[in-house]
């Protein structure tokens, strides 16, 4: 158990760190054989010389984004403005490219299409059911129901001519008594 913890935890030394220099990601090794002390010397002068210019870099860099924050809140330019005018200048991009202008070409052209579509769809449809009212079989069904109509409700079609009455009283007033002989129902 204790050798698998020391594996990992030479695998884990050994993965560089975020950030970690590739100078120091790289195991230590003897100078080669034939450089002398004295190159040896000379590079590492040029090493600490590099350190030092990137650590001035650095330092400069830091001192010119806080004068251009400064600037920034002065002319009142916030990370808002900002954001509004990259998604303004993406969006006049996206809209400019051949991409786009081909795609929506193409869904102009599918619309179109899709339209006249259901427009003749809905035409069809609508002639079939012309061509339904008109058949034998549904006017023969539209007469029969017409016929059944004027059976049950004879006095309501009568009554409207008659008396001017609309056919809602005569269906919902209670039917008259008919002066008919009650035979028990046994």
């Amino acid at each position: 158990m204790e050798d698998a913890e020391k594996g990992s935890q030479q695998i884990l030394d050994s993965v560089p760190e975020v950030g970690e220099d590739a100078v120091t990601s790289v195991a230590p090794s003897s100078p080669p054989p034939a450089m002398t002390e004295e190159e040896r010397q000379e590079l590492q002068e040029e090493l600490v010389k590099v350190e030092d210019e990137i650590l001035t870099l650095s330092q400069v860099l830091a001192a010119k984004e806080k004068q251009l924050a400064d600037i920034k809140r002065k002319l009142g330019i916030t990370s808002l403005n900002e954001l509004k005018q990259n998604i303004t200048k993406t969006w006049q991009d996206v809209t400019t490219s051949n991409a786009y202008r081909r795609t929506s070409e193409t869904l102009s052209q599918a619309s179109l299409k899709a339209s006249a579509a259901f427009s003749n769809v809905g035409s069809a449809i609508t002639r079939k059911l012309e061509d339904v009212r008109n058949a034998p079989t549904f006017k023969s069904f539209e007469e029969k129901v017409e016929t059944f109509k004027t059976k049950i409700s004879p006095s309501a079609s009568t009554s409207n001519q008659d008396s001017g009455s609309s056919t809602t009283e005569s269906l919902l007033s209670p039917p008259e008594a008919s002066p008919t002989q009650e035979t028990p129902m046994n």
